[in-house]
């Protein structure tokens, strides 16, 4: 909050959601945070109307998207996109926008246009004409440089980008693919471990190897008959004596 700002000024926010919305697609490919932008223009001041101005196109989950936008704190002022012979398609607040801020100007003390389209410039002029101190929130690098000279303060949203901007999903995504595949390769290292058990070590499986030699055959073998032990031939007679040497005399 500036030393021109003050928490009983009244204060009155209108959002050009489009010029925002295609604005940080162009510059960071990435959506901004809407809830953290209206908290920006409020700074703790009195907040007597805050406006979003949308153009419905009946595609995706945008009604999801204005439905946030109204529970953060936006009344919703919405138009359908008009289609033109040809092709050519239009959806701007323009017109409307610039109605809203001179119908309210009397009720406030400051304007705070959220939006970097250079055609309001004039409008800028008018509510100043009427009272109001003006303010300008919107991206730096795509802003009209006749609305920053314009104005009493310009917010560039571009010096805090983190702030003012969602994550991407595309990275989230794959993070979470990264974390699953991680995860994945862990459950499946441990599942090898339970159901083969650790390696044994070369010490191991030696020590093993000789164990096995030591002990006795399996079944199979076991099982077989063992050869028996052959006889001993009787020891052949001495030289020089009779079959009846040995023999008792008669």
């Amino acid at each position: 909050m500036t030393a021109t700002q003050n928490k009983n000024q009244r204060v009155g926010v209108f959002v050009d959601v489009q010029n925002l919305y295609y604005s940080a697609k162009h510059l960071y490919k990435k959506k901004c945070n809407f809830n953290a932008i209206l908290k920006a223009a409020v700074a703790r001041r009195q907040l007597i109307r805050a406006i979003a101005y949308v153009v419905r196109a009946d595609i995706g989950d945008e009604q999801h998207f204005f439905d946030a936008l109204n529970q953060i704190g936006f009344e919703i002022k919405m138009k359908d996109l008009q289609t033109f012979y040809g092709g050519a398609k239009k959806g701007d607040w323009d017109v409307g926008i610039a109605m809203d801020i001179m119908r309210t100007a009397a009720k406030l003390d400051t304007v705070v246009l959220v939006s970097g389209d250079g055609d309001f410039k004039e409008l800028l002029e008018h509510a100043s004409a009427l009272g109001c101190r003006t303010e300008v929130i919107a991206f730096g690098r795509s802003a009209s440089s006749k609305l920053k000279e314009q104005t009493d303060m310009f917010v560039d949203l571009d010096k805090d980008k983190d702030k003012y901007l969602m994550k991407s999903r595309i990275v989230s995504r794959r993070s979470s693919s990264r974390k699953g595949q991680q995860k994945s390769s862990r459950t499946s290292q441990e599942t090898g471990s339970q159901a083969t058990g650790p390696k044994a070590s070369s010490a191991q499986t030696q020590s093993r190897s000789q164990a096995a030699a030591k002990k006795p055959a399996s079944s199979s073998q076991a099982a077989a008959p063992s050869p028996q032990p052959q006889k001993q031939a009787p020891a052949a007679p001495k030289a020089g004596s009779s079959p009846s040497q040995g023999k008792g005399k008669g």
